[in-house]
C-alpha cells in the first residue's frame, strides 16, 4: 500500500519516534514575525541559549505595521515596541529580517512563497495559525504557539503528534466568477469548523489541479478554519513553473500521494455545485451560497451570531448593505487577487470606504507596474502599503462598531476587524462588487 503525501512528508522529517510519545520532527524553515516572537526570544535569553539555525529562520514585519506611510506617527505604541523588539532580536541572532526599509517585506505567508523559501518537501512552521498556506506547495506547514516558537529557535526540532489524513476531492469546472475562496468556504460550510479536527487535509481532483498557485494558497490558508492541522496540495507542473520563475528548478514530482494510498476519510465535491459563498455569522462555517436564504438557528451559538450581526433567519444576503470593503490579508492579497479586483473596479466608482492592501512590496510593485493602482485610486479606493491591516485590526485599520465589512480575510469572529465590527467573508471579486454597489452582489452577475 502506497503512502499519502502527508505520510511521506512526516516520515522524511522524523528525528526520534517512540511509541506512546509525540514524535520529534526536524523543521526545515521557521518563519517569524513581531507578534508571537518576543516572548520566545526572551525565553532563549533567560536560558542563555542561541538560535540553533539562524540560517533557517526568516523574519518579517507584517501584523503590527501601519499600512499608511510608516514615516507617520504609529497609532499603537505597543505595535511599535513589538516591531523594535523583533529588529533587535534579529540583529542579535543574525536572522534575516525583511524590515521596515525592505522592498521585499510583506505578510509572512505571502513573502515565503514569492521569495522562494517555500518549497515542496519542507516542514515549515510559524507562530501564526495560517501557516497552512504553504501546504499549497506540498510542504507540511502549520502554526505553532509561542513556547513552540522558542523550542524551534533553540533546537530546530518540534514535538508533534501524527494526525489522521483527509482527502477532499473537488472535480469539475468552476462557473465563471467562482474562485478558490468560494471552494474553501463551501468546504467549511459543509464540514464545519471542527470537521477536520485531528486531520491533515489533502486537496485534490481536477478542479484543484486547474487552480493557480495563488488559488491553492488561498485554499490551504483556511484549512485551519475547518479545524485541520494543515492543508496540502500535491506538487505538479503548476508548482514547478511557479518555482522556476523564481530561479528554483528541481524535480518535485515525487511529492504526491501514491495512487493506492488510503486516507482515513474522503469527501468528494462537484465543482459545478459551488456558488459564490458569503459568511453571515461569527465563524467561517456560518455561510450560505449567495442565492440561499439565511438558515434557521439550530443552537445558541447561531442565535448569538444573528444577534451580533443584526440579521434574521430567512433573509437573503443579496443586496445586504455594507459600509466598508477590504481586499487584503494572507488569504487574498496576491497579484492574482488584485488583478481580479481591478477587472471589476475598472471604470467604476466605489460607494463605501474601500481599502486595498497588497500582501507584499513585491505584489505592490507588480500591481503598480501593471497600472492596477491607478484603477483602484481612480475608483476611489484607498491604495495602501503592505501589511495584515484590517484582517487583524491593528494600527488603526479597523471597522467601526456596528459597520458591515465585505472582506477577503479569513476570520469573522466577534471583534476580529474591530470592536463591534460585523464581517462578511467572501472572494475578491465579491468584495469589489460590494464596494461599487454598497451592497453584497452575486459574483456571477
Amino acid at each position: 500500500m502506497g503512502r499519502t503525501l502527508y505520510e511521506k512528508l512526516w516520515q522524511a522529517h522524523v528525528v526520534r519516534a517512540v511509541v506512546d510519545e509525540p514524535t520529534l520532527l526536524y523543521i526545515d524553515l521557521h518563519l517569524i514575525h513581531e507578534v508571537t516572537s518576543p516572548q520566545a526570544f526572551a525565553g532563549l535569553a533567560k536560558r542563555g541559549l542561541p538560535v540553533r539555525r539562524p540560517d533557517l529562520t526568516i523574519a518579517t514585519i507584517d501584523h503590527a505595521v501601519p499600512t499608511r506611510a510608516i514615516t507617520q506617527t504609529w497609532s499603537d505604541t505597543l505595535a511599535r515596541k513589538q516591531v523594535d523588539t523583533l529588529i533587535t532580536n534579529c540583529q542579535q541572532h543574525t536572522i534575516k529580517l525583511y524590515g521596515l526599509d525592505s522592498d521585499q517585506r510583506g505578510i509572512v505567508h505571502v513573502i515565503g512563497p514569492e521569495l522562494g523559501y517555500t518549497q515542496p518537501g519542507k516542514t515549515i512552521v510559524c507562530g501564526d495559525s495560517h501557516t497552512s498556506t504553504h501546504g499549497a506547495f506540498a510542504a507540511l506547514a502549520f502554526g505553532i504557539g509561542t513556547s513552540e516558537v522558542e523550542h524551534v529557535l533553540a533546537t530546530q526540532c518540534l514535538l508533534q503528534t501524527k494526525t489522521k489524513t483527509m482527502a477532499i476531492t473537488v472535480n469539475g469546472t468552476l462557473a465563471p466568477g467562482i474562485s478558490a475562496k468560494d471552494i474553501i468556504l463551501r468546504i467549511i460550510h459543509d464540514i464545519g469548523i471542527a470537521g477536520a479536527t485531528g486531520y491533515t487535509i489533502e486537496y485534490r481532483g481536477s478542479t484543484i489541479e486547474q487552480l493557480s498557485m495563488e488559488g491553492r494558497m488561498s485554499l490551504c490558508n483556511m484549512s485551519i478554519e475547518a479545524g485541520a492541522r494543515a492543508g496540502l496540495v500535491a506538487a505538479d507542473q503548476v508548482t514547478a513553473d511557479y518555482l522556476a520563475a523564481r530561479g528554483i528548478v528541481q524535480d518535485w514530482s515525487h511529492w504526491h500521494s501514491a495512487v493506492d494510498a488510503v486516507f482515513d476519510q474522503e469527501i468528494i465535491i462537484d465543482a459545478t455545485t459551488i456558488q459564490p459563498m458569503v459568511t453571515w455569522g461569527t465563524n467561517p462555517a456560518m455561510s450560505v451560497a449567495i442565492t440561499d436564504l439565511l438558515p434557521v438557528p439550530t443552537n445558541a451559538d447561531e442565535q448569538a451570531a444573528y444577534d451580533y450581526m443584526g440579521l434574521q433567519p430567512g433573509q437573503s444576503l443579496q443586496h445586504q448593505p455594507v459600509q466598508v470593503a477590504f481586499i487584503g490579508s494572507c488569504t487574498n492579497a496576491r497579484i492574482e487577487d488584485l488583478r481580479i479586483a481591478a477587472t471589476v473596479l475598472q471604470g467604476k466608482q466605489v460607494n463605501v470606504t474601500t481599502l486595498i492592501v497588497p500582501g507584499s512590496y513585491s505584489v505592490k510593485h507588480q500591481a503598480e507596474q501593471e497600472g492596477l493602482d491607478q484603477i483602484f485610486m481612480a475608483a476611489g479606493c484607498d491604495w495602501r502599503e503592505p501589511g495584515c491591516s484590517m484582517c487583524i485590526a491593528m494600527n488603526g485599520d479597523v471597522v467601526q462598531a456596528g459597520q458591515y465589512c465585505a472582506s477577503t480575510s479569513n476570520r469573522n469572529f466577534i471583534g476580529r476587524q474591530g470592536n463591534g465590527a460585523r464581517t462578511f467573508l467572501m472572494s475578491p471579486r465579491m468584495v469589489a462588487m460590494a464596494a461599487i454597489h454598497g451592497t453584497i452582489q452575486d459574483a456571477r452577475m
